[in-house]
């Protein structure tokens, strides 16, 4: 018969192996226990984690979409409160008019009305929502209006030049009291809507480009998601506004010319809150696509996060219950190491 001997130190290296294995176990449980998923997923699912993978992406890409519609309808929804206040602005002109076309009421009063009207209109398209200008276009880091009472104003700028190149003198000049009815709506047909319908207008007012920023709402679907101030309600607003707040701070200019341009400015602000509301359909229209688009994908993340479940999801009581054992062996491992470690031979003998 034959004796083996079993040292001390041995049995206390295997007890180390074991908790160290253990250890590496408990970890995994652990992360199982928190993400009610496998911890190795190539482990758990071999040839199946390609399926998990590819699940995986595309719910990546569906968050990712949803995440920058919130984005979107944050700005479409600002866009449309902007878009009442400059319907709010036009009215508020729209109000004014009529007692100018009478006579009844004084040129101060119809002046002050289109500087408030050209103030808010600039306020509220220079308005910007995260760092981001809402009526700019794809420009979104660029001002889009110009303000038509600063210094130096290439807009009050080219108004005044057109009035002097077409009547020879200045809207301060006592000649300006001799402008009749037909002279005014001439000049302003001829003269002041180019500057507003065409290309003047965004060498003198808009820094707006014209192409809107087009979004990707779904995985297989994209719309415009921006209104640009080069729109013609608001050029026909502004030239409403400019032309009341111009022209009726002349001390001089005719009675006749004055009821021509009130009556021309009631004309334009009227086609302005037209083509206001229907930007402003056009906008809700939109809003309520990126809704849908937002919650059939919401639709779809459930799915995937169902597969995902199914593929790589743990019992959590298993998993709790694994954890539970591997702390409670450890901690008897460590118990018995520690009086192994204590063992001597000198002990013994005495």
């Amino acid at each position: 018969m034959k004796a083996t001997s079993v040292s001390s130190a041995a049995i206390s290296n295997a007890m180390r192996y074991s908790q160290n294995r253990m250890q590496v176990d408990l970890v995994k449980a652990q992360k199982e226990m928190d993400t009610g998923r496998v911890a190795d997923v190539g482990l758990a699912l071999g040839a199946r984690t390609t399926q998990s993978v590819t699940f995986q992406r595309d719910l990546d890409r569906l968050k990712g979409i949803v995440d920058s519609n919130a984005l979107i309808s944050s700005r479409l929804s600002s866009t449309q409160d902007a878009l009442g206040q400059l319907t709010d602005t036009a009215q508020t002109l729209l109000a004014a008019l009529p007692s100018a076309i009478s006579g009844d009421m004084t040129s101060d009063v119809t002046r002050d009305s289109g500087k408030a009207a050209l103030e808010s209109m600039t306020s509220i398209l220079n308005t910007s929502v995260n760092g981001e200008y809402l009526f700019a276009g794809t420009n979104t880091d660029v001002k889009p209006i110009n303000d038509f009472a600063a210094g130096g104003s290439p807009a009050k700028g080219a108004l005044d030049a057109a009035f002097l190149a077409h009547f020879g003198f200045t809207q301060d000049d006592p000649a300006a009291a001799n402008i009749t009815a037909d002279d005014m709506d001439d000049f302003l047909t001829n003269d002041v809507m180019p500057q507003f319908m065409g290309s003047d207008w965004q060498a003198n007012w808009s820094n707006a480009s014209d192409q809107p920023i087009v979004s990707r709402i779904a995985l297989n679907e994209t719309t415009e998601t921006s209104v640009s101030a080069n729109n013609d309600g608001v050029r026909k607003l502004a030239m409403a506004a400019a032309v009341v707040a111009d022209l009726f701070s002349s001390s001089t200019l005719s009675a006749d010319a004055r009821k021509t341009v009130a009556s021309r400015a009631f004309s334009w602000v009227g086609e302005a809150s037209s083509d206001l509301g229907q930007v402003q359909s056009q906008t809700g229209i939109i809003e309520n696509r990126v809704s849908s688009a937002t919650d059939r994908m919401n639709t779809q993340v459930d799915l995937f996060n169902q597969h995902i479940v199914d593929l790589e999801g743990v019992d959590p009581y298993e998993a709790a219950n694994r954890v539970n054992d591997l702390v409670s062996h450890i901690q008897t491992s460590f118990a018995l190491t520690a009086r192994i470690q204590q063992l001597s031979l000198l002990n013994f003998l005495t």
